[in-house]
């Protein structure tokens, strides 16, 4: 007697759980265009509580799984810790405009290890951070979203089993942590310009076209000039360390016996 197939791939449950954290916070950020004529984003505590619950959840279904071993674990543990360090550093000394260290490590950690340990890195890091620096807030969520999807994206780049990456693919995370820098800025803002209802800026009752004009203009103006300085500190950052620092995570995936997905 054969076994019966299973009707779904290894660690689609837990696949679906990341995916579902990552469709959610796009639901939650993008409610303007898709629900124009309400008036407020409501209360985030429980928008933190579900995000958290949903990364939790998908960790232990992975570690049940086999996807994520103990040491793994111990390694997401470590390099979150070390990104929130950096992070403190940067509220004690902060730098140009919205220049950050952290995300810089959030994609080498994704593109090294793949999406989902990209994702839970850029999450957990956001929360981790925000706890040692007192940074709770409405706000938290929507960085942990976002935070999570830069390292959900670098999982999905080409030629992440490179022992050695070569100068084009620094130089192609260089390209990716430029674009990034204005796209965390420009989702970010979509967490508080409907604030500016009235002003010129978000309206209730507005199409999707003119509501996506008025969220240009407003972030062209008050943005793009600060977030260019996270874009440039992220290609810098990767320019000087993203080689070494993707040997020294291969050889830690090769020692660890990680296993090389693209989700």
């Amino acid at each position: 007697m054969t076994d019966r197939p299973a009707l779904l791939p290894r660690h689609a449950f837990s696949l679906g759980l990341f995916g579902l954290a990552a469709a959610f916070g796009g639901l939650v950020l993008a409610w303007p265009f898709l629900f124009p004529t309400l008036r407020g984003g409501g209360d985030t505590a429980w928008v933190t509580v579900s995000l958290l619950a949903l990364c939790l959840l998908g960790t232990f279904v992975d570690a049940g799984e086999g996807a994520l071993t103990p040491r793994v674990i111990a390694l997401l543990a470590v390099l979150v810790a070390l990104n929130s360090i950096l992070r403190f550093a940067e509220n004690a000394l902060p730098g140009p405009g919205e220049f950050s260290p952290v995300f810089a490590l959030i994609i080498l950690a994704g593109y090294a290890f793949g999406a989902r340990f990209g994702f839970l890195t850029g999450a957990l890091t956001l929360l981790v951070s925000a706890i040692i620096t007192a940074g709770v807030g409405p706000w938290l969520p929507y960085q942990m979203f976002t935070a999570g999807w830069v390292g959900l994206s670098a999982g999905w780049l080409p030629g992440r089993a490179a022992a050695q990456p070569g100068r084009r693919a620094v130089i192609g995370l260089m390209a990716f942590g430029v674009v990034w820098g204005f796209l965390y800025g420009a989702i970010m803002n979509l967490s508080f310009w409907h604030l500016y209802a009235g002003t010129g800026a978000w309206a209730p009752g507005l199409g999707p076209l003119d509501t996506l004009q008025r969220y240009a203009t407003f972030y062209a103006l008050t943005s793009a000039l600060p977030d260019a300085f996270r874009a440039l500190g992220n290609a810098a950052l990767i320019g000087l360390f993203g080689a070494p620092t993707l040997a020294a995570l291969w050889r830690t995936r090769r020692s660890l016996s990680f296993t090389h997905t693209t989700a």
